[in-house]
């Protein structure tokens, strides 16, 4: 299902030359990274749950940590490019042509693709320094930084100093960032004389208000269950864990669809001619 979903976003940007400005560029952006973190975390999921093959080779657990980790930084850096689309969309509208240009976009892209990667490329040689004499079992059904690091036989201050920094000035302050977007763009929206023109520009920014939800409220909730949680059952742990890197790839198409009205108006388009062909 997310790899349809995402597949059929992406299809229908490409294919639909009126959905070839910033916002959709962006969205594509969202999409590719929803499959990329899906298919980084799918394979050790389905050899645990399908397969009953628990074990997972050291140098691969290590790879697949770097793609969760940079693909989840790529997305929260995407939905504050979002964020400052909806923004200039809505208080600088008649310059938003201008000042999101193709070339701005690709570069604020290629942007957040390399901070992710920058941030992300320390985590395998800090794990890979850890001497492991104790439990090897991890307690997730993927590789996380934080969840390799507890089972580390030596001191993981560096590890946990490093992870604290980087969730401080990547997540912590992209968070920050789409918070104060969105208390400028109500501003301005509260600024508009007729009620419905306020109703039509708060209704664009419906979409991406909740993929932020869907990214950030699992998060907060995985988070506070690792830390306070501890005497919770194994279960709960294991449930929020997958929901956290599940549900946003799995839900993001859906809320697009439904949302926005050019991408719902293709796919019914779609929908209709293979009836009609039938």
């Amino acid at each position: 299902m997310t790899l349809l979903g995402n597949g059929t976003i992406l299809a229908i940007i490409k294919i639909d030359q009126s959905l070839h400005e910033p916002m959709y560029c962006f969205l594509s952006i969202l999409a590719l990274t929803d499959v990329g973190l899906s298919m980084s975390t799918l394979p050790s999921m389905l050899s645990v749950f399908w397969f009953n093959a628990p074990e997972v080779a050291f140098d691969a657990c290590i790879t697949q940590m770097f793609f969760i980790h940079s693909f989840g930084e790529v997305e929260s850096g995407v939905l504050v490019s979002m964020a400052f689309d909806r923004f200039v969309a809505i208080r600088h509208l008649l310059h938003y042509a201008s000042i999101l240009t193709h070339g701005i976009t690709g570069k604020i892209g290629i942007a957040v693709i390399i901070r992710a990667v920058c941030v992300v490329f320390p985590v395998p040689f800090l794990i890979k320094r850890l001497p492991f004499c104790h439990s090897n079992v991890l307690s997730h059904s993927y590789c996380l930084h934080q969840d390799a690091m507890r089972l580390a036989c030596a001191s993981t201050r560096v590890n946990s100093l490093y992870g604290l920094i980087v969730v401080i000035f990547t997540l912590g302050f992209d968070a920050l960032i789409i918070l104060f977007s969105y208390v400028l763009i109500l501003k301005t929206v509260l600024g508009i004389a007729s009620r419905a023109e306020r109703l039509k520009a708060l209704n664009t920014c419906l979409s991406h208000i909740c993929a932020v939800l869907l990214f950030y409220v699992p998060l907060i909730g995985v988070t506070i269950i690792h830390r306070f949680g501890k005497h919770l059952s194994p279960v709960v742990h294991t449930f929020m864990a997958n929901t956290y890197l599940l549900l946003p790839p799995l839900l993001n198409p859906v809320v697009y669809s439904v949302k926005t009205k050019q991408i719902r108006r293709r796919i019914i388009h779609v929908f209709q001619r293979r009836k009609n062909r039938v």
